[in-house]
Parts: C-alpha cells; sequence; structure tokens
C-alpha cells in the first residue's frame, strides 16, 4: 500500500486547524490504497521520507521564514532522502532517490508568508519533488475557504500517492 507522509510543525491553533483539514483531506473516503503517516517535523527521520511515496509539508511563517522545526527537517534528512551538495554533482548514492514524488505545501502566518514558502519550494526543488497542489498560502484569521482549501489540498496529494 501506498504511504503519504504529513510533515509539519503546528503550535499555534491556526496551524493545528489547518493540519486537521489537511489529515481529514487525506483520509477522504473516496481515496483508497493510502496509508497516512503524521509527523511533527522534530520527529521525522529520513527513514519516514524514504519509506512514503508522496508528502505533505505545513509549517507557519516565522519572520519572513519556515518554522525552525521544518528547516531542521530539511537539515537532517536532506542528503539521506535524495539532495546533492551542488547541481552537478551528488553527495552520494542517494541523489535523486526521491525524485518526482508528489508533495503538497501549507503556511500560515500574520504578516508575510513570502520567504516561507520560497524557501520550502527551493529545497522541494533541489530534491526533485512534483509539487501536486497549488501552495496553500493563508494570511491571518482562518475562514471557511481556507479550511476547504486545506482539505483539498490533504486529498489531491493522498490521490495522487495512491495512483502511483
Amino acid at each position: 500500500m501506498a504511504q503519504l507522509l504529513v510533515v509539519h510543525h503546528s503550535p499555534t491553533a491556526g496551524m493545528r486547524r489547518l493540519t486537521e483539514a489537511v489529515l481529514a483531506g487525506t483520509r477522504d473516503d473516496a481515496i483508497e490504497g493510502v496509508d497516512v503517516l503524521e509527523r511533527q517535523a522534530l520527529e521525522t527521520t529520513a527513514a519516514d521520507v524514504l519509506a512514503s511515496d508522496g508528502y505533505v509539508l505545513g509549517t507557519p511563517a516565522n519572520f519572513g521564514y519556515m518554522s525552525g522545526a521544518l528547516k531542521h527537517f530539511f537539515d537532517s534528512t536532506f542528503l539521506q532522502v535524495g539532495g546533492s551538495l551542488s547541481a552537478g554533482g551528488a553527495a552520494d548514492e542517494s541523489a535523486g532517490v526521491t525524485a518526482k514524488r508528489p508533495f503538497g505545501l501549507y503556511v500560515h502566518g500574520r504578516y508575510d508568508t513570502t520567504g516561507a514558502v520560497r524557501a520550502v519550494l527551493s529545497i522541494t526543488g533541489a530534491l526533485q519533488w512534483a509539487q501536486g497542489y497549488d501552495v496553500l498560502d493563508v494570511m491571518g484569521d482562518l475562514d471557511e475557504k481556507s479550511l476547504a482549501s486545506a482539505y483539498e489540498l490533504g486529498a489531491t496529494i493522498a490521490a495522487l500517492v495512491a495512483e502511483g
């Protein structure tokens, strides 16, 4: 069975609500053949990433950047899950091992999310992951539209993973 990894840092009520909506979408009754593995960013390992067929990433925008927890996730797994140190030279035999796997991203902020989105997309680009849904970029208070979009993000990535 395919596996979808949801990696998030949800320290605020808004991020927890978005994460709950994403997770509900990944478990939509219409989607079959996908196990969902939810992990806090600080608890996620390279083994979790390697064992998964797709990813949903969630972060608050802190001071114009992704959370330190999500940054730690990338820092501690990047080379093991297919990243390389340069565009032309692989760090080891793991380079590209997770390439082409679908991912989605949701970000919540109060002032500016631009840097957070740019940083995550830069790293996922270096991993050669395939963006499977538009970035859900939520500013300020959550509304029903934001939560519905979070549900749709989770469901879409789960469906892509199920299709293989």
